[in-house]
């Protein structure tokens, strides 16, 4: 059983899970600003939890105002080693049904008006992104969530949006011919600032709506997809309390040393305040 930290990025109702112990709020301070919301730490088991509502809680945040940078620093400051995020999608693909789980290993971005790296004012940093994801986790979630017994997608592209707008038919079209699966608006900034923190990632995608390429099923209403994702948020909350029960405390996977040798500022150009600000991510390195 793992003793280390793991996180958890999604809404307000994943951190009400049985057996969670010692719930408490957590107010951390980032360079990048406020957080979405104060954290929440449990222990389930062994394992210390830490939980963050990415809108806040009452879901006040649309997503691009989301704060990815403070929520995915923040995590790093209270000791988080592995993240698992939960977020709504829509399905591009027929077999990919409402009510279905995907775990994505692919990614595109098409997101224009967001902060998606820690890096800049002064220093410089390139990690490689190829996979998005941690396999290791992910195959970790794939498993749970079948245990669970969801119907789960092991593998996928998750295209991220700008929004707040759903997809017009046209963009919905194109996206499936770029061989996209699911549709979202949160985990790409998630994804890469975790690389950059050196977090293991993974993504458990609840399939709510078939996006509006299928005029068969209709086009996407926030009333049903809010119906589906309640009823996924117990399954959400069983895989998780699976996953982590199922974790080692040491990390085999590449995400752990991400940032080595991605630094190329030369050290002593780096200015002093940005230096001490992101000492918890490069302070091992510099």
């Amino acid at each position: 059983m793992s003793s280390s930290i793991v996180g958890v990025i999604g809404g307000s109702g994943l951190y009400q899970m049985e057996g969670l112990k010692g719930i408490r709020e957590v107010e951390v301070k980032t360079p990048f600003g406020k957080p979405s919301d104060k954290f929440i730490k449990g222990r389930l088991g062994e394992t210390e939890l830490v939980f963050i509502p990415r809108h806040g809680r009452g879901h006040r945040w649309l997503p691009t105002e989301v704060n990815f940078r403070a929520n995915i620093f923040g995590m790093k400051k209270l000791g988080v080693e592995r993240i698992i995020a939960v977020s709504a999608v829509g399905s591009l693909r027929e077999e990919i049904a409402p009510g279905h789980l995907v775990v994505p290993d692919q990614a595109i971005d098409r997101t224009t008006q967001r902060a998606s790296t820690f890096f800049g004012r002064g220093i410089v940093a390139h990690v490689s992104f190829a996979d998005p994801f941690c396999k290791d986790l992910s195959e970790r979630l794939r498993q749970a969530a079948a245990q669970e017994g969801a119907k789960v997608h092991g593998r996928g592209t998750y295209l991220c949006m700008e929004g707040p707008q759903f997809s017009t038919r046209a963009e919905s079209h194109l996206y499936r011919s770029w061989g996209a699966d699911v549709i979202g608006m949160t985990n790409l900034q998630e994804a890469k600032l975790a690389r950059e923190a050196e977090i293991c990632f993974g993504t458990l995608a609840l399939a709510t709506d078939y996006d509006c390429w299928n005029q068969a099923a209709g086009d996407v209403e926030i009333e049903h997809v809010l119906k589906i994702l309640a009823q996924n948020v117990e399954l959400a909350r069983k895989t998780i309390r699976r996953v982590v029960q199922s974790l080692a405390d040491s990390r085999s996977c590449a995400c752990a040393s991400s940032l080595k040798n991605a630094i190329i500022t030369e050290p002593s150009r780096i200015p002093k305040k940005i230096r001490a600000d992101l000492r918890p991510i490069i302070g091992k390195y510099l």
